[in-house]
């Protein structure tokens, strides 16, 4: 797993169900990863 993963399952793990983000390298992993993640958890 890479880090910016890490990062985005900690946030859902802790119970974030909203994620903003602006995709702009090198966060895009990150939005990506985010977007993901909130629809199988039942965020935005």
């Amino acid at each position: 797993m890479k880090g910016t993963n890490a990062l985005g399952e900690a946030a859902v793990q802790a119970g974030c169900r909203c994620y903003f983000g602006y995709p702009i390298t090198p966060q895009n992993e990150l939005t990506e990863y985010m977007a993901k993640r909130m629809a199988e958890v039942g965020g935005v």
